[in-house]
Order: C-alpha cells, then sequence, then structure tokens
C-alpha cells in the first residue's frame, strides 16, 4: 500500500543558537515524504518548485525512492522560501520571511495514477487545496489531514469544511487550543470530533502527542535526546512515519494506531539531529527499530 502526501517543498533559511544555514531543503511535504519512505512505497508527492530548486534536492527526493510525477516545476517562478530562528532552548521560533512564488497560485491536478492511493496525507497547505486534493481521490481507506495557526485564523470557513472530510486530524497542542477555545487539551480534541474527524492528534513537541477518539486516550512520549540541532519539519516527520507505517501493514486498527505514533515519534527524532534531510539520509532501518525499543521499553509497566 502507498502513501501520497500532499505538501510543500521549500528552500529554508534556519537560524539556531550555533549555526545558520541558508536554502537548505524543507517543507511540508518534503519532511513528511521522506519519513514515509522508510517504511512503504510508492510514495508519491505532489507539490511544486520553481526554476531555481536545486537538482541535487530533486535526486535527494528521488534517492528515497520518492515518486516525484506530482512535483510541479515552474520554469519561470521561484521556489517558496521560508527563514526561521530558534531562541537558546528551541521552544521558541520567530518566522523571519515567508516568500510564497510559485505556491501562491498552486491548483495541483492529482496524476491519474495517484488517484487510487489508499493512504492520503494532507500536510500543510491552504485549505481550500487540501479538499481539492480530498475531491480528486479515490475513495482512500484512511485520510489524515494537518494545519496550522494562520489558517484557523485566516480560512476558518474553509478549514472547517476540510476537517469535515478527513479521518484524522493532526495539529499541535497551541493549534488545538486556538480552534476550539479550550483551554484543556482533551477538551479541545473532544470538541474537534465534533467537526467531522474520527481521531484527532495533538503534538506537544518534546512532550510527545495525544490521541484521541470518541472510545479511546492513547499517549506517545517524545523519544529522549540530549542534544537538537535542528527541530523544523519534526511534526512533519512524525505524521509522515505514522502515514508510512500504516500503509505498510495496510491496517487502521486502534492497536496499529498507537504503534504507527510510536515510529512516528522515532523518525521525528532523527529529524531533529541536523538540518533539513541529512539525518534522514544516514538513517538505517535497523535504528529506527532500535529506537522503538527503548521507547516500549521506557514505556512498559
Amino acid at each position: 500500500m502507498g502513501v501520497l502526501v500532499v505538501g510543500t517543498v521549500t528552500l529554508d533559511t534556519v537560524e539556531t543558537p550555533q549555526k545558520r544555514v541558508e536554502d537548505v531543503l524543507g517543507g511540508s511535504g518534503t519532511y513528511a515524504a521522506v519519513a514515509a519512505s522508510f517504511f512503504c512505497s510508492p510514495v508519491r508527492l505532489v507539490g511544486v518548485v520553481g526554476a531555481d530548486f536545486p537538482q541535487t534536492y530533486t535526486d535527494s527526493l528521488n534517492d528515497k525512492r520518492i515518486d516525484l510525477e506530482g512535483l510541479t516545476r515552474v520554469e519561470n517562478g521561484k521556489t517558496f522560501r521560508w527563514g526561521g530562528r530558534y531562541s537558546e532552548d528551541f521552544n521558541v521560533r520567530d518566522t523571519l520571511f515567508t516568500e510564497l512564488n510559485v505556491i501562491a497560485d498552486f491548483h495541483p491536478t492529482l496524476p491519474n495514477s495517484y488517484k487510487d492511493t489508499s493512504y492520503l496525507f494532507l500536510a500543510n497547505d491552504p485549505p481550500q487545496l487540501q479538499l481539492s486534493i480530498i475531491e480528486q481521490t479515490s475513495n482512500p481507506k484512511l485520510v489524515v489531514c494537518d494545519t496550522m495557526d494562520f489558517w484557523i485564523n485566516e480560512e476558518r470557513e474553509a478549514l472547517e469544511k476540510t476537517i469535515e472530510r478527513v479521518d484524522i486530524l493532526i495539529l499541535n497542542d497551541s493549534e488545538a487550543k486556538l480552534l476550539t477555545g479550550e483551554s484543556n487539551l482533551l477538551l479541545a480534541a473532544r470538541a474537534i470530533l465534533r467537526y467531522g474527524p474520527k481521531r484527532v492528534i495533538v503534538k506537544k513537541g518534546e512532550h510527545g502527542a495525544i490521541s484521541i477518539t470518541e472510545s479511546s486516550f492513547f499517549s506517545a512520549p517524545a523519544y529522549p535526546l540530549t542534544q537538537v540541532t535542528d527541530p523544523t519539519g519534526a511534526g512533519d516527520s512524525f505524521a509522515g512515519g505514522f502515514m508510512g507505517y500504516l500503509a505498510s501493514v495496510d491496517d487502521v486498527s486502534e492497536g496499529s494506531i498507537r504503534k504507527a505514533m510510536m515510529y512516528g515519534t522515532v523518525v521525528a527524532s532523527f529529524n531533529i539531529e541536523d538540518f533539513s534531510i541529512n539525518r534522514q539520509k544516514s538513517v538505517q532501518f535497523s535504528e529506527i527499530e532500535a529506537r522503538y525499543e527503548e521507547l516500549q521499553e521506557a514505556v512498559r509497566f
């Protein structure tokens, strides 16, 4: 079973207390697709880049066996660029600049070979674009959607229409509170369920993630790390690993969902050990399994 990832492919400038990098490969679609590729094939990526997108980055995605038929290159356009700066403890990130460029007018049409993909992940994108993708697919087995505070504030009506059509909504703790007005995460998640999804997964950064349905609750811890290099893309890596595992077992039962969250947590832990997808280039699946087993042991009682 394959995964279809729809999201951004960007050139990022990232500043941390230790280092600054410019025009590195990033984007919600990039991180999610790379993470999913550890578990299943095909992983199909839909996004848009400009003529300035380096061939070396395309090669990096090809090296992960990601299907790029859905990656559009606008020959007279520039790639989406984003810049951010992290605080000393990485808990605060300031956006330095956002240049939408080719993504501003992107209205993707799915290749025919993509339309029957069973597992669909809608990474952070305008909700109208996300809904258009759902309408182009042929009854996927699982639809998972991510969003952000900007769309909650600026495109709430469109976002609510999209949420109605998804099986699982993934968002972080502050976004869950913003969407619902609830200060308690459990109450916020239960309020989101009333919008239509069957499950809500709330990311809590270094404190892991929780999953809530009408009849279940699960908490996945974060993998403990002593050194953080760059948290950019960690949430997208979590979601991509989550989707990739589910597609690999072709099962969306409660037990598989919980295992998928743990695998997503592990993949995200590798992501933050270096800038861009640099760490993922060298990760072996045996390393993923080893950390998964460590997490299993850590929560056993």
